[in-house]
């Protein structure tokens, strides 16, 4: 499938271009629809990404990782919201986890509990003890632009997909500006 300047590819066909959380969470979740493209790791960030692949900001999803506090425990979660939006971290988020204090995880704790890049890090394949909090614009979306655990490369899904996986809970998580 063609979009952008991308062409994508079935990700059972290029399991090189795929995080091993990833590729197991894909298996093991039985989603379909899920394609890849290769693309180049420096570009890796949202905004590079999509100027240079001429993908708009608006079916690009980010996928953040935050630590939520509550009194002598820690937990982490995701968050995946559109690259056009800003997640209410403090607000709905928070209350959602039941924390006193939600920021966003340190990068190094992200990368070492997700087994996944920076700047690749995404909610196919987070730990399976982790929330996942979907904002509704994603799943509102026929197809979306994520990462695929490592820079070298990006998913399109579809935005449904998350319906169907595992601690997921589907619900607006952005900021209202």
């Amino acid at each position: 499938m063609k979009l952008g300047k991308l062409d994508f590819v079935p990700a059972e066909d290029r399991p090189d271009l795929l995080s091993e959380p990833v590729k197991a969470a894909i298996q093991t979740n039985k989603l379909s629809g899920v394609l890849v493209a290769e693309i180049d790791p420096q570009l890796a960030d949202t905004a590079a990404f999509c100027e240079k692949y001429d993908i708009g900001l608006d079916i690009s999803a980010n996928c953040v990782v935050v630590e939520a506090k509550r009194a002598d425990k820690t937990w982490y979660a995701g968050c995946l919201i559109l690259a056009t939006s800003r997640a209410d971290i403090n607000g709905v988020i928070r209350k959602q986890l039941e924390a006193r204090k939600v920021s966003f995880a340190p990068t190094d704790m992200a990368i070492s509990l997700s087994k996944m890049e920076y700047g690749g890090i995404t909610p196919i394949g987070l730990p399976d003890d982790w929330t996942l909090l979907v904002d509704t614009a994603v799943v509102d979306k026929d197809y979306v632009v994520i990462g695929s655990g490592v820079r070298k490369s990006k998913l399109l899904i579809p935005g449904k997909i998350f319906a169907s996986m595992p601690n997921t809970t589907i619900m607006s998580i952005t900021q209202n500006t």
